[in-house]
């Protein structure tokens, strides 16, 4: 008898290797419980908003922040305490993770939900399940929890995530190219960036064009828009227009 319950119990357990027996249950886990010899008594449940799961006689049992084993231990002295069994053996394994996931949003390649586990709770290792960071997508990203917000680097490798966490890879500042370029459009702005790495990020000056013929437009303070001469060596600000003009023969 004991061998076959101990055979139950690797069997359930095998069923979910993404949350160890000694791991934590949540809100949204589906689970499977099994009371031996009691086919009517087993069920599988997801744990409800209140910490909950829904037993066959004895109602809901509060589960949350329990492991497996100590979610079993609870639901069998329920139906001990209950005097439906008197020595009842209770199996409680996961069948499906949903309290240890996180929301990836914003500038990546692929926007979703992804499950923490051992391997994969980094926030670098979220990012890459998620296709990675867009060319477009800063390299700060928001994490939010409970109202909260944190600024994080993603090249942060030691910060960990939690489930329920939302990350949000936002815009990064970009600047637009026009013209007499190989590849007009949007770009990001790097660190100190120049107009003419500005022009060699949009494949450089089509045979057409001219770089002594360079124009900027920028916002100014009062929201109105400036046009100005650009000088290779002009610093590019985000939200920067540079037009780049045909030569002239």
């Amino acid at each position: 008898m004991k061998r076959t319950l101990m055979m139950l119990v690797f069997l359930m357990a095998g069923m979910a290797p993404a949350l160890a027996q000694t791991d934590k249950l949540g809100i949204g886990d589906t689970v499977r419980i099994a009371v031996h010899q009691q086919p009517d008594l087993s069920t599988e449940a997801r744990i409800s908003e209140r910490g909950t799961v829904a037993m066959p006689l004895v109602g809901e049992v509060k589960v949350t922040g329990l492991s497996q084993r100590e979610a079993a231990e609870a639901i069998a002295a329920r139906l001990k305490d209950g005097k439906y069994l008197k020595n009842p053996q209770v199996t409680v394994a996961i069948a499906a993770v949903r309290s240890r996931q996180v929301s990836v949003l914003g500038e990546v390649a692929r926007p979703g939900r992804y499950a923490l586990d051992d391997t994969s709770s980094r926030l670098t290792d979220v990012i890459a399940a998620a296709g990675g960071i867009t060319p477009t997508g800063a390299d700060t990203v928001t994490v939010m929890r409970q109202g909260k917000t944190q600024k994080v680097t993603v090249l942060r490798e030691s910060f960990d995530l939690k489930g329920g966490e939302t990350i949000h890879v936002e815009r990064a500042p970009v600047f637009y190219i026009y013209g007499e370029v190989t590849r007009s459009g949007a770009y990001r702005v790097e660190p100190n960036m120049t107009v003419m790495q500005a022009i060699a990020a949009g494949g450089g000056i089509s045979p057409r064009g001219s770089d002594r013929r360079l124009k900027l437009r920028r916002v100014g303070a009062d929201g109105k828009v400036v046009e100005s001469d650009a000088k290779l060596r002009d610093i590019v600000m985000p939200n920067d227009v540079i037009y780049v003009k045909e030569a002239l023969f």
